[in-house]
């Protein structure tokens, strides 16, 4: 009797895989093209490596039209840009009694034109929160975009709220002061151009 059973057990068992297998297969190969949609990202949010080269050409062209021509130059020459004091805040020689260096993604540098003399660091974050990547740093252009606009519209508040360190915690000494030389360099020979153009008309 137990034959018999097991027997007819055995063939039910054949009959059912060959009649499931079919769907069985369907099942799977839909599990699979599921799964497959799931690790491949669509096109519209797969790595575009352009995407970081256009987004610093568009964050230049901004930043070219908030400054002004000299400024400008003063970047795409020395790759910083200066901002003078407040104009209340005037040095014995009349110059203003500081200024800031605004590097790209370091902190700003504190200074005293006169001298040379480095005063500060400030060092102060704008991260990119911009869909489907974002990142914790903008394009160059924007960081420094950003610091400026900051400065220039309220200049206590971000002295206020950033993290303010003795200098040469992030930024060389050596370095700002090279650049602080680069920068009278340039200043002077900008100076020398517009003296002969002015002359020549």
């Amino acid at each position: 009797m137990a034959l018999p059973l097991g027997t007819g057990a055995v063939l039910l068992l054949v009959l059912v895989s060959e009649l499931v297998r079919p769907s069985l297969r369907g099942a799977l190969a839909r599990l699979h093209a599921i799964a497959a949609r799931v690790r491949q990202p669509s096109a519209a949010e797969r790595y575009d490596p352009g995407r970081e080269r256009r987004a610093e050409q568009r964050a230049r062209s901004l930043l070219r039209s908030c400054i002004d021509e000299a400024d400008w130059e003063m970047y795409c020459d020395l790759g910083f840009l200066q901002v003078p004091g407040p104009v209340g805040a005037i040095a014995a020689e009349g110059g203003p009694a500081y200024a800031y260096l605004i590097y790209p993604h370091k902190p700003i540098v504190a200074y005293v034109p006169g001298t040379g003399e480095l005063l500060n660091e400030y060092c102060v974050s704008f991260p990119d929160h911009s869909r489907p990547y974002g990142s914790p740093r903008l394009p160059h252009s924007d960081d420094v975009l950003a610091k400026w606009m900051a400065i220039t519209a309220d200049e206590r508040r971000l002295i206020g709220e950033a993290n303010m360190h003795l200098p040469g915690r992030q930024v060389d000494p050596e370095r700002v002061r090279r650049d602080l030389a680069r920068l009278a360099v340039w200043e002077r020979e900008r100076s020398e151009r517009e003296l002969g153009g002015a002359r020549a008309a």
